[in-house]
C-alpha cells in the first residue's frame, strides 16, 4: 500500500496546473476522456447544489429584505433561480461524459455557465453593500464564502468551473468590501478567493491522479484477462489428478487430448501404465519415469520435472507438476498437479546444444567439444598416469580447390574428408573440425608411438587418395602435427599450441608427412615471433641495404644487369639470412611494403650511378603482385628515379601461378607494356608447366643452380633439362640465364649447352653499393686490356 500511495503522489506531482484543469495533454494519455469522467460526476448532485445556491438566497434574503428594494431583491432572486437552473442543465448535458471525449470548448462553456452564478452572487453583494451597510455585507459574504468553500472541497465539481464560480462570486466581496470601507474583509476576501483557487487545484490534481492509475489498473486488469483467455483457449497446459493407487480421477477434455484419447476412455486408468507405452511390458523405463513414479511413492511436491513419455507411439516430453492431495483429516487422498507438453521446446534447446558443440558441415566434433574432450583426456592421463595424445591436420592445397572450383565443392570435400577420418578412428579417439580445413584427432589413451604413427599414416594416405565431386576428380594431401600429454602439456591451451608447432613443422618441410613436438619447436617459434616484431620496425629502423649479384653474356663475359638482393642487418639480431626473414616477411604480408622499397632503392641506384646498357633485376614476391597498387608503386619508382623501364627486369617464381593466377598475369602484363622485362626464376624446381610459358611471354628463363650442380657432375637427367629449357627458350624467342656458376669448368660446360647468361660466384658475389660502382668503373679499362 504504501508503495502505491508513494507512486500516486508521484503521479499527482508531476502533473501541471494546465493539465489538471484539461487545457493541456500530456503524451500518450486519453486526457480528453479522463476529464470526461470528471465531468461526469457533476449530475450525480445536481439538486443538492441548487438546494444550496438557494437556500443562500432566502438567509440573505431574510437578512436584508428591509433595506434592500423588494423589486431589487426580487430582480436578484429571479436572476439567480434562472442561473441555477441553467446550470442544472448544463450539468445534466454532460451526464454522459464518461463514455465520450469531452472537449476543451465544452469545459470552457460549462465554466462560464458556472462563472454566471458567481457574477450574480456578486451582484447581491453590490446591492448588500449600497443599501443594507458592512454588517449586511459581511453576513452575504459569509454565505458566498461557504458556496465557494462547497464548491472547492466537492469531488463533484469540475476544476475549470469551480475556480471560476470561485473568481466570479469573490470579485463581488472584494468590491463590496470595498465600497463599505471594510479594507481588511477585502483582504481576506482575495486570501480566501487564492485559498479555494489552491484548494481547487490541488483537489483536482489527486483526483485526476486517482483516475489516471483507476485507467491503468483496468488496462492491466483486461491485458490479464485476455492472457488467461488465450491461456485457457491455447491448450497449452493441463490439469491432472490421481488417487491413492495413482489411476486418473477427473480426466479434463485438454488432459485427455494430449494423451490421444477421450476422457471416458482413461477414466480410472493408471496413470504411469498410459504414458509408458510399451515400456510398461517390457519394464524398461527411461529414468524420468522413475523419478515421477518416486515422487508418487513418496508423496512429494515436485516441481517442472521433464519426464519422456510415450504417446501413440512416439516419443514425448512433458514438464509436470504436482503436490499431494490432503483432506481436513490430514488423510492422503491421491495427487494433483499441472502439466505440459514441452517437446519443441526440448528438441529446440537439444538442437542449439548440438550446435553449440558439433560441426554443422561436417557433422564432426567442434573445436569447443574437442577442447573438452581433451581437458578430460588430461584429466585421465593424471588420474592415472597415463598418456594421451592430440593430432593436428591440415589439408595440403586445399585452398587451390577453393579458389578454382567454389566453396561448394570445397564444403563437398570437406565433408568427404570428415568421413574418411571417422573411418579410421578406433575407440577412445575421437576427431573433430577445429574450422577452415583443419582437424584434429584427441587420443584418450596413447602409451606408445606406434599407434600415433600407424593412425598419421593412415591419415596422410586415407585423404591423398582421390576426391571425386560433380564430375572432378581432385587431389589434396595431408600434413599431420601431434604432441603428447602431459609430456608435451599439461594444459588444453598447451597441448593445442604444442601440436599446432609440430604442424607448423610439417607444413613448412613440403607436407604430406607427420611431425611430433619437440622442444626446439618451441624455441623456433619464439625465435620467429622475436624476428617478426623486429622485422615490423626494420624498414623506419633503415636496417634494410641491397647487395648486387652481377649476370654476364656467356660469351663476351661483360655484366649485363645486377640482381638486387636484400640484406637486412637487425639491431636486435644482427645479420639475418634471407632465407630465414623473407618467407617470413611474406606469411606476414611485410613483404609488400620491403618490395616497394627494394624496387624504389633499385631503380634509383640504377638510373643515377650506372651505364644505360645495364638493367636491374628485381625480385618480386606473389604477395606483390596480388596488391591492387602494385603497378602504381611501379610507376611511382621508375618516374621518380628516371630509369628507363627497359631496363628494369622483374624476376617472378613459378609460384605466383598457384595463387590468384589471373590477378598476377594481369599486373606481369601491365608491367610488360610500360617496357619492363620479366624472368622466370628457378624453373623446373617446383610447379613447372609449360602451360605458364604460354600464357605470358618472359624475356629470360633461369636454371636453377641444382641443375646446373648436376650437369657438372655430369648427370644425364640435370643436362638434358638444361639442353631441353635452352631448346625451349630459343624457340620462344627468350635468353636463359645459369645460376650458381663457380668456377672455370661449369662456364665452359654451360656455355657448351648454349645459355646465353651466367650468374654465380665465379663473376661476383652479392656486393654492397660501393663495389657494384668501382667494378663498373674499373670495366671500361679492362675492356681496353682485352682488346690489347
Amino acid at each position: 500500500m504504501s508503495e502505491q500511495s508513494n507512486t500516486l503522489k508521484a503521479k499527482a506531482a508531476s502533473l501541471s496546473i494546465r493539465q489538471v484543469i484539461g487545457f493541456e495533454t500530456p503524451e500518450g494519455t486519453d486526457w480528453a476522456l479522463v476529464h470526461g469522467q470528471q465531468y461526469a460526476v457533476l449530475r450525480d448532485r445536481v439538486m443538492a447544489r441548487a438546494v444550496l445556491h438557494l437556500v443562500g438566497f432566502v438567509m440573505v434574503a431574510v437578512m436584508a429584505y428591509q433595506v434592500i428594494p423588494t423589486v431589487a431583491l426580487a430582480l436578484w432572486g429571479v436572476t439567480l433561480i434562472a442561473a441555477v437552473a441553467h446550470s442544472a442543465r448544463a450539468d445534466f448535458k454532460l451526464g454522459d461524459a464518461d463514455s465520450r471525449a469531452i472537449s476543451v470548448t465544452e469545459m470552457e462553456a460549462h465554466a462560464l455557465t458556472t462563472a454566471a452564478k458567481g457574477a450574480i452572487w456578486s451582484a447581491g453583494l453590490l446591492l448588500c453593500a449600497v443599501y443594507a451597510g458592512a454588517g449586511a455585507t459581511l453576513l452575504a459574504w459569509a454565505v458566498v464564502a461557504m458556496l465557494v468553500l462547497g464548491s472547492s472541497a466537492s469531488r463533484y465539481g469540475a476544476p475549470l468551473s469551480s475556480i471560476a464560480f470561485a473568481c466570479a462570486a469573490s470579485l463581488g466581496g472584494l468590491i463590496a468590501s470595498l465600497v463599505t470601507g471594510q479594507f481588511m474583509l477585502a483582504a481576506i476576501v482575495t486570501l480566501s478567493t487564492l485559498l479555494a483557487v489552491f484548494g481547487i487545484i490541488e483537489s483536482a490534481r489527486v483526483a485526476v491522479a486517482v483516475r489516471l492509475a483507476e485507467s491503468a489498473m483496468q488496462e492491466k486488469s483486461e491485458v490479464v484477462s485476455m492472457l488467461l483467455r488465450e491461456f485457457e483457449e491455447g491448450q497449452a497446459d493441463w490439469l491432472w489428478q490421481v488417487d491413492t493407487s495413482r489411476r486418473l480421477r477427473g480426466v479434463s477434455p485438454r488432459f485427455a487430448f494430449a494423451l490421444g484419447l477421450e476422457p471416458g476412455e482413461i477414466e480410472g486408468e493408471s496413470f504411469l501404465q498410459l504414458i509408458s507405452g510399451d515400456g510398461w511390458k517390457t519394464g524398461r523405463f527411461p529414468q524420468s519415469l522413475h523419478d515421477l513414479a518416486d515422487k508418487l511413492k513418496r508423496r512429494e511436491n515436485f516441481s517442472n520435472l521433464t519426464v519422456k513419455v510415450s504417446i501413440g507411439g512416439q516419443t514425448r516430453w512433458w514438464e509436470l507438476s504436482g503436490t499431494p492431495i490432503v483432506d481436513e483429516l490430514g488423510k492422503y487422498q491421491g495427487f494433483r498437479g499441472v502439466g505440459s507438453d514441452v517437446t519443441e521446446q526440448r528438441e529446440s534447446s537439444e538442437k542449439i546444444a548440438y550446435l553449440a558443440r558439433y560441426d554443422t558441415l561436417t557433422q564432426l566434433p567442434n573445436r569447443r567439444m574437442l577442447n573438452e574432450g581433451l581437458g578430460e583426456a588430461l584429466e585421465h592421463a593424471a588420474a592415472w598416469r597415463s598418456r594421451c595424445a592430440l593430432m593436428m591436420i591440415d589439408l595440403d592445397r586445399f585452398k587451390a580447390v577453393n579458389d578454382s572450383l567454389g566453396h561448394l565443392v570445397g564444403d563437398r570435400m570437406l565433408a568427404e574428408v570428415a568421413a574418411r577420418l571417422k573411418s579410421l578412428m578406433r575407440d577412445g579417439e575421437v576427431c573433430g573440425r577445429l574450422g577452415g580445413d583443419e582437424f584434429a584427432v584427441v587420443l584418450r589413451e596413447a602409451p606408445n608411438r606406434e599407434r600415433i604413427d600407424q593412425l598419421a599414416n593412415d591419415i596422410i594416405q586415407r585423404l591423398s587418395e582421390p576426391y571425386k565431386i560433380d564430375n572432378h576428380l581432385l587431389y589434396v594431401g595431408a600434413s599431420v602435427g601431434s604432441a603428447f600429454g602431459p609430456r608435451d602439456g599439461r594444459t588444453v591451451e598447451e597441448l593445442l599450441r604444442n601440436a599446432d608447432l609440430a604442424l607448423y613443422r610439417s607444413k613448412g618441410e613440403g607436407g604430406g608427412s607427420h611431425r611430433e613436438y619437440e622442444p626446439s619447436l618451441h624455441a623456433n617459434a619464439e625465435e620467429r615471433r622475436q624476428l617478426e616484431h623486429s622485422l615490423r620496425h626494420a624498414l623506419e629502423r633503415d636496417e634494410f641495404t641491397l647487395h648486387y649479384q652481377p649476370v654476364v653474356d656467356a660469351r663476351s663475359e661483360e655484366v649485363v644487369s645486377f640482381e638486387a638482393l636484400l640484406r637486412w642487418n637487425s639491431a636486435d639480431h644482427g645479420f639475418v639470412s634471407p632465407a630465414k626473414f623473407v618467407p617470413l616477411a611474406e606469411d606476414t604480408r611485410l613483404i609488400v611494403p620491403i618490395g616497394t622499397w627494394v624496387m624504389e632503392r633499385a631503380c634509383h641506384e640504377a638510373a643515377q650511378h650506372w651505364p644505360e646498357h645495364i638493367k636491374v633485376n628485381v625480385n618480386v614476391s606473389p604477395e606483390q603482385l596480388l596488391e591492387s597498387d602494385f603497378v602504381a608503386n611501379l610507376v611511382r619508382a621508375l618516374s621518380e628515379s628516371g630509369l628507363d623501364p627497359k631496363r628494369l627486369e622483374i624476376e617472378v617464381t613459378e609460384s605466383i601461378f598457384l595463387r590468384d593466377a589471373s590477378v598476377a598475369r594481369e599486373a606481369l602484363e601491365s608491367c610488360m607494356a610500360l617496357g619492363c622485362s620479366v624472368a622466370l626464376d628457378d624453373f623446373g624446381t617446383g610447379y613447372s608447366s609449360l602451360g605458364y610459358l604460354r600464357k605470358l611471354k618472359f624475356s629470360t628463363i633461369k636454371v636453377d643452380r641444382l641443375f646446373v650442380q648436376g650437369a657438372a657432375q655430369q648427370s644425364p637427367e640435370s643436362i638434358a633439362i638444361i639442353r631441353a629449357v635452352v631448346a625451349m627458350a630459343d624457340s620462344l624467342g627468350m635468353t636463359t640465364t645459369a645460376e650458381g656458376v663457380e668456377n672455370e669448368e661449369e662456364v665452359e660446360m654451360i656455355c657448351s649447352l648454349g645459355c646465353t647468361k651466367i650468374q654465380g660466384y665465379h663473376f661476383g658475389r652479392p656486393m654492397p653499393l660501393e663495389d657494384v660502382r668501382a667494378m663498373l668503373a674499373r670495366a671500361p679499362q679492362d675492356q681496353r686490356l682485352k682488346s690489347a
